[in-house]
Order: structure tokens, then C-alpha cells, then sequence
């Protein structure tokens, strides 16, 4: 696999789990904020997934993950090295999104309220954060390999031998 395949699949991986990490963290968010509606879905999924995106694109998650492999000498496939690169992905992710869509959110009630409701930012977002830390955790952990193989198979490429 050469370094055009590597960031085409890169790019692809981006797009794939952000739009994932997004519409789930988008649907817990609004499911616990006691307040769903459609509508209030749909413009938080649309916003993550911009920020998402942009994250994946400007952090190199790949090369972060690959250096703390060479770092504490993990080996591709393994529980631990997936469990490490989940978390090392969730924890760039997660909580931007959370503070962002939170702060979205208590803006928006604000907002229609006429100012009447004043959530405080700071539980809200913790309240948020570690549910949807968890949530992020477990779908990165199941969905980043599936998704992976996925797009080795659709580019005619193979899972390195280490990895599978």
C-alpha cells in the first residue's frame, strides 16, 4: 500500500466515523437531554458532522495511533492495541463535540425560552460528556475495523498481514 492509498482510505475513514461518531452522538445527546425533536436532531448531527470531519482532517489520527505503537511497542490487531487507538480517537474527538453540541444546546433552550432557562454550561457538559465518552468508546472500538476492512475491499486493497 502505497502513501496515495493511504490517504485516500484515510479520508474515507474520516468521513465514515465522523458521520458515525456524529449521528450517534448527536442521537444519545439529544435522547438524554429530555428534550428531543427532530428537528433539534438534525441541526446538531448536521454541525458535528462538519466538526467531525474538520477534526479528521486536521488531527492525524492514523500517525498518532501508528507512533504509539512504535512507542509502547503494540502490536497491529491485538485487544490492547485496539483499545488503546479507540481511546487515543475518542479522546480527540469526544470532547469537542460534546462542549460544542452542549453549548448548542443550552443556547438553543436559551434561546427559546426568551432567555427563561439558564442551564449551566459546565454539569450539562459533563453530564454529556461521559455518557457520550462511552458511547464514542464502544462504537470506534466495534465500527473502526469493520469500516476499514470495508474500504480496503471497495479499493481492491488487503489488510496488511499484522493486522488481520
Amino acid at each position: 500500500m502505497d502513501m496515495d492509498d493511504m490517504k485516500r482510505i484515510g479520508k474515507q475513514m474520516n468521513i465514515y466515523m465522523g458521520t458515525l461518531m456524529s449521528f450517534a452522538l448527536s442521537l444519545v445527546g439529544n435522547l438524554t437531554s429530555g428534550h428531543f425533536s427532530i428537528k433539534g436532531f438534525v441541526i446538531s448531527f448536521i454541525i458535528s458532522l462538519v466538526i467531525s470531519i474538520m477534526i479528521g482532517f486536521v488531527v492525524p489520527i492514523g500517525q498518532i495511533n501508528n507512533s504509539l505503537s512504535r512507542k509502547f511497542n503494540l502490536k497491529p490487531g491485538h485487544i490492547v492495541t485496539r483499545i488503546v487507538e479507540s481511546f487515543v480517537s475518542d479522546l480527540i474527538y469526544t470532547p469537542l463535540l460534546t462542549l460544542i453540541m452542549v453549548s448548542f444546546s443550552v443556547t438553543m433552550a436559551a434561546k427559546s425560552s426568551g432567555g427563561k432557562a439558564q442551564i449551566p454550561i459546565l454539569p450539562a457538559f459533563l453530564g454529556s460528556f461521559w455518557i457520550c465518552f462511552i458511547v464514542g468508546f464502544v462504537l470506534i472500538f466495534i465500527f473502526q475495523p469493520m469500516l476499514l476492512r470495508f474500504i480496503l475491499k471497495k479499493e481492491g486493497l488487503e489488510l496488511p498481514e499484522e493486522r488481520r
